[in-house]
């Protein structure tokens, strides 16, 4: 086995060379490799993802659930939402070039989204019991309105 004087570790044993940048270079390379791998690991989330800097655009559109109708016990496992948006058009693209007069719906059951939608009716599963329906004009980069353009009703599930 060779043991030439660049193969040949500190401690008389035989190791990896460090070539011909010597210890220095060693340990330079080293702090960068991790100073990279540090850059790529995942970092927690702190408090909630913010749309792009700056101020939100402001609409004037409102929108209203028709149907159904505010307190209204309905039967099956199937709600059928129709919307009414006026002052606003539903697009289907998702884009950061804002306007506040386009975007698109979302519909919150019970304060969990169930639905992103293009367009002004939609079937949502649902179970026994009293829920909080909530229909939302977004953004075309699905972030809300500034103020919120939004409509809330309660209904019953028998």
């Amino acid at each position: 086995m060779s043991t030439s004087p660049r193969s040949r570790s500190t401690t008389g044993g035989v190791g990896f060379g460090i070539g011909p940048l010597g210890r220095a270079g060693a340990v330079l390379g080293a702090a960068v490799l991790l100073g990279a791998l540090a850059g790529c690991a995942p970092r927690p989330q702190t408090g909630t993802p913010s749309p792009a800097a700056g101020a939100r655009p402001r609409s004037t559109a409102t929108v209203a659930i028709v149907s159904p109708i505010p307190g209204e016990e309905i039967t099956g496992r199937t709600l059928h939402v129709r919307i009414r948006l006026t002052g606003g058009v539903i697009v289907p693209q998702t884009s950061t070039q804002l306007s506040p007069d386009k975007g698109h719906v979302h519909l919150s059951l019970d304060g969990k989204v169930v639905s992103m939608s293009y367009g002004v009716t939609q079937d949502v599963p649902v179970t026994p019991g009293a829920h909080i329906l909530t229909a939302e004009f977004v953004a075309t980069d699905h972030f809300p309105f500034n103020p919120r353009v939004l409509s809330t009703i309660t209904f019953t599930v028998k």
